[in-house]
């Protein structure tokens, strides 16, 4: 018998806590204790995309793969040097839904907006998904600390909601300051001498920069070091979240270092690493800035992608490597349901280490250090209590989390994480159409709903066979059965939608 699971969320009582002002309590850090805390976030940015390893061999060390000889990312190798690396970071494998969940600390099956946005209009899915997305009454992680002392600021990408909803400007989540953050999910141009825009298609705010030979990356990288310095002068500690809106597509070479790349078999691909080095030379310049206005030692930093990777790499032959797909030795893509579309880079960093720092002290980062496969994984939930930890304060009460702060394990080498369990939930169509994807320790479930009976499941056990080559769903039939609840049980409790055609689970 199949069985349909279309439960409502559940009203919650205390709805003013979900409410703009919603109040953050106070663990008695003061102002001047609290450190900066910035989320550099990359679009489209997959685990493969830079010179970092991210992938360890069997002794937990990071192993070099082609494609990490194939980037320049320097900038990225002094953070890795300085800070704390997972393996094993998820994300949605889509835009919006994760940025969503990075706000709100909150899997995409319970709020709802499972789907990139369509800022024009309603991409199909199941009745009532959050196409608008972020609606007011939603507790977002900018809306807390600015109701805890910090001047919040936003620069590039927003994709919160659709055109002309009140989420697509970052002010109406929470942020004091939006450059450049609007309804668009990508930019129809990276060139200043274009205006960043093509039609009614625009990056805004930026008109200083209109005409020149300014690459969209250094324009946001300039303007958020603007406001640093602004929030230095205001006396307050401050959240940045940086959002470039590289490496999205369209794929135009950043002239700074296109002439660095070659690639005959794939002409993308060079103005593809152009835009990869790029987004490195913001990091490289934003931390420069920190450390020249002494604020390296107490300004912490979260360097990850929303999804993973869409490198125009699709296996030819040519000089990056033999035959290998754009998140090798990763199977799949942005977009799909396996680990290639879900793994991001992610790193946390002081931006300057230093022993003597009392912040530095009190929230330790170990450094050069990678979580392996072996001692679990994070996901972008996390950073939301992550965050609040450093800030000294709670969720709002009546506002349920998915994710735990992961400053325990990011102090020390090899801590086994907190989190042992992932969702994404997909009731749309794309590239990997109409699927639930759920980890529960090594082991990894698909169900495909829009499949016959014999082909709705996939299941990996992720340490044995981390390139999803082969699936155990017929030969470990009590795993999947287990798996199967486990999923269930998950989808059930954060109040998942479906469509009404396509049942899930049978």
């Amino acid at each position: 018998m199949t069985l349909i699971f279309r439960q409502a969320i559940t009203k919650l009582n205390a709805l003013a806590c979900l409410t703009t002002g919603a109040l953050c309590l106070s663990t008695g850090a003061q102002p001047e204790e609290k450190p900066n805390i910035i989320f550099f976030l990359i679009d489209d940015m997959g685990l493969m995309d830079t010179s970092v390893p991210f992938i360890t061999d069997e002794a937990g060390q990071p192993k070099i793969y082609p494609l990490n000889q194939y980037y320049h990312t320097p900038a990225m190798e002094m953070l890795a040097s300085r800070g704390h690396r997972f393996e094993t970071f998820y994300a949605n494998s889509v835009c919006s839904p994760s940025r969503i969940s990075i706000m709100t600390g909150q899997s995409s099956a319970r709020h709802r907006s499972t789907q990139w946005i369509n800022q024009d209009e309603r991409n199909a899915g199941p009745d009532g998904w959050r196409w608008d997305g972020i609606a007011a009454d939603q507790v977002t992680l900018p809306k807390v600390l600015r109701q805890n002392g910090y001047r919040t600021i936003h620069i590039g990408k927003g994709h919160y909601g659709p055109l002309n909803s009140p989420a697509a400007d970052p002010k109406f989540i929470g942020f004091d300051i939006n450059i450049g953050g609007c309804s668009i999910g990508s930019p129809a141009s990276y060139s200043g001498k274009d205006n960043y825009r093509s039609g009614i298609y625009h990056v805004p705010h930026l008109e200083a920069y209109h005409g020149t030979d300014t690459h969209l990356t250094d324009a946001l990288t300039i303007e958020a070091c603007k406001q640093i310095d602004k929030s230095i002068a205001d006396g307050k500690p401050f959240f940045l979240q940086l959002a470039h809106y590289a490496l999205h597509a369209p794929f135009q070479p950043d002239p700074r270092f296109a002439d660095k790349y070659s690639d005959e078999a794939d002409p993308l691909m060079p103005a593809y690493a152009s835009l990869v080095e790029g987004m490195d030379k913001s990091l490289g310049d934003l931390i420069s800035h920190l450390e020249d206005k002494g604020l390296g030692e107490n300004t912490i930093l979260f360097f990850l992608g929303d999804n993973g990777s869409d490198a125009p790499y699709h296996g030819r032959k040519s000089n990056v490597s033999q035959k290998i797909g754009s998140s090798a030795p990763l199977r799949g893509k942005k977009g799909t349901h396996y680990d290639g579309g879900m793994r991001v880079p992610f790193i946390a960093s002081w931006v300057t280490p230093t022993a003597s720092s009392a912040l530095q002290k009190k929230w330790p980062l170990a450094q050069n250090q990678i979580t392996s496969k072996e001692h679990g994984f994070a996901s972008i939930e996390d950073l939301f209590p992550t965050t609040l930890e450093l800030a000294g304060c709670d969720a709002p009460a009546g506002h349920p989390l998915d994710g735990s702060s992961m400053l325990g394990v990011l102090a020390t080498a090899n801590s086994a994480s907190m989190r042992n369990e992932f969702l994404m939930h997909f009731p749309h169509a794309h590239r990997s159409s109409y699927f639930t994807v759920f980890r529960q320790g090594p082991w990894k479930i698909i169900y495909h709903y829009n499949k016959p009976a014999d082909q709705a499941y996939e299941l990996f056990n992720l340490l044995d066979d981390p390139t999803e080559a082969h699936n155990l769903a017929r030969s470990q039939p009590e795993r999947l059965k287990h798996m199967a609840a486990s999923m269930q049980l998950a989808l059930n409790q954060a109040g998942a939608q479906y469509m009404k055609d396509k049942p899930i689970l049978p």
